[in-house]
């Protein structure tokens, strides 16, 4: 049984319609075996439909849509691949910032495949290392980042792989990288709640104190 390495945080997974079935499907497995809570970000409501290569795949319900969410309540970042998840999502404004603005919050990031696409697009790249399918190495290199053909990329708090084939490291990569960098931000924002409430509770007795002992008279 897998060690809840990762309970207490929240991991976004950015997605929509084209999505690659196992690059979505076994990592949120993964991360929720490990104890995290993970929700699907997509551009619409309802469900999305993966692919398996070129074929068809399954739906998975959405959680959250992108432009009703904040990058904040989130403490990770998983962005799977497929050819026409990662193009649909480059082209929206919407998307981009909200990839931004994790990355600005210091959030890890992982993702594979065409995932890498994403990051390019959001003009985050430049600089970096990173590993992803091989047809797109050039659009990486042409956004001023290093391409490296290798089964999984550390780099800060992204991390990177080539696609299905290396999901085996990227599992280990990511679920190490969100274990030591992940700020597990939704328990503190529980534990604020309950510190308000408690707070909320005495200053209400206080306030009702003169009241009661008037009563006693």
């Amino acid at each position: 049984m897998a060690r809840k390495v990762l309970k207490g945080i929240r991991v976004g997974v950015l997605a929509t319609d084209g999505f690659e079935q196992v690059e979505l499907t076994i990592p949120v497995k993964a991360l929720r075996k490990r104890g995290a809570q993970v929700d699907i970000v997509s551009l619409h409501k309802g469900k999305i439909r993966g692919i398996n290569l070129m074929w068809p795949g399954k739906k998975v319900p959405v959680d959250e849509t992108v432009d009703n969410v904040r990058p904040r309540d989130f403490d990770a970042l998983l962005i799977p691949g497929g050819f026409q998840n990662p193009d649909s999502l480059r082209q929206s404004e919407e998307a981009l910032d909200f990839v931004r603005e994790i990355d600005r919050l210091g959030r890890p990031i992982a993702t594979l495949c065409h995932g890498p696409w994403v990051l390019v697009s959001a003009g985050l790249a430049s600089g970096r290392r990173l590993s992803s399918w091989p047809g797109i190495k050039d659009d990486i290199r042409n956004a001023g980042a290093e391409w490296r053909d290798e089964s999984g990329v550390l780099d800060g708090r992204w991390f990177t792989s080539r696609g299905p084939q290396d999901m085996r490291h990227f599992i280990k990569g990511m679920v190490s990288l969100f274990a030591e960098h992940a700020p597990r931000n939704h328990l503190v924002q529980e534990r604020s709640h309950w510190g308000r409430w408690a707070i909320a509770a005495v200053l209400g007795l206080i306030a009702w104190r003169p009241v009661r002992e008037a009563l006693a008279r």
